[in-house]
């Protein structure tokens, strides 16, 4: 088999396609995404095998981190609650892709449900870190009004809901204040939802918000 030890054939069209999505984005890639191959973990060795999945969670760490830092700069943007909710509305359109590739016919069923767990795992734990950033806020005296109208536009648009293109976000009206924890546009830095500091966003490839884990951690597979 021309892909028992990794060279040529369905498994190297998958690396050259990982490396290309994970540098580029989803839309330079679509079509190719359409043509990849099946992988068969019986048609490789173990540890060729093993190679291929570190390979695969790299890429979409590496996506993960992207959008993380986008969304994180998008919300530091915000202006009002609108914006906020829009913020959050794109962001989830963006995950849409990284779901797609971790849901791939061409992936074994045993992997795809490996990948999928771990992706939506780290968009709970962003979500969460949402709301455990604004309790600090409100812990610092934070209006409590603000508070509460950013916790509602952040449940109502929740990251854990597949994007649904350009919908409008739930909640949030237009208003002149700036929202808890929000910059003046010229400010770059600031602290991200995590709470770990200065995070400047990556530049947007092909991604409404392009997927950066606030989170610092790896996706591995057993």
């Amino acid at each position: 088999m021309n892909g028992m030890w990794g060279h040529g054939g369905a498994y190297q069209t998958w690396t050259r396609y990982l490396r290309d999505w994970a540098g580029h984005g989803a839309d330079a890639t679509a079509e190719a995404a359409a043509r990849l191959p099946a992988l068969r973990p019986e048609d490789y060795p173990p540890h060729t095998w093993a190679r291929f999945a570190e390979q695969l969670t790299t890429a979409l760490d590496l996506r993960l981190r992207a959008w993380g830092r986008s969304l994180t700069a998008a919300l530091a943007a915000a202006r009002d609650e609108f914006e906020v909710g829009r913020a959050l509305v794109q962001a989830r359109t963006g995950l849409d892709a990284v779901r797609a590739l971790a849901a791939h016919p061409g992936l074994p069923a045993v992997l795809r449900a490996q990948v999928t767990e771990l992706i939506e795992g780290h968009v709970r734990t962003y979500q969460q870190q949402l709301e455990e950033a604004l309790d600090r806020e409100a812990r610092a005296g934070a209006d409590p009004r603000l508070i509460e109208a950013r916790r509602r536009t952040v449940r109502e648009n929740p990251l854990t809901t597949p994007g649904r293109g350009a919908d409008e976000p739930a909640g949030g009206r237009r208003s002149g204040r700036r929202p808890p924890g929000g910059r003046r546009r010229e400010d770059p830095d600031g602290t991200g939802p995590d709470g770990t500091g200065p995070d400047r966003p990556a530049r947007a490839e092909g991604w409404s918000y392009d997927p950066a884990a606030p989170v610092r951690r790896r996706i591995i597979t057993d």
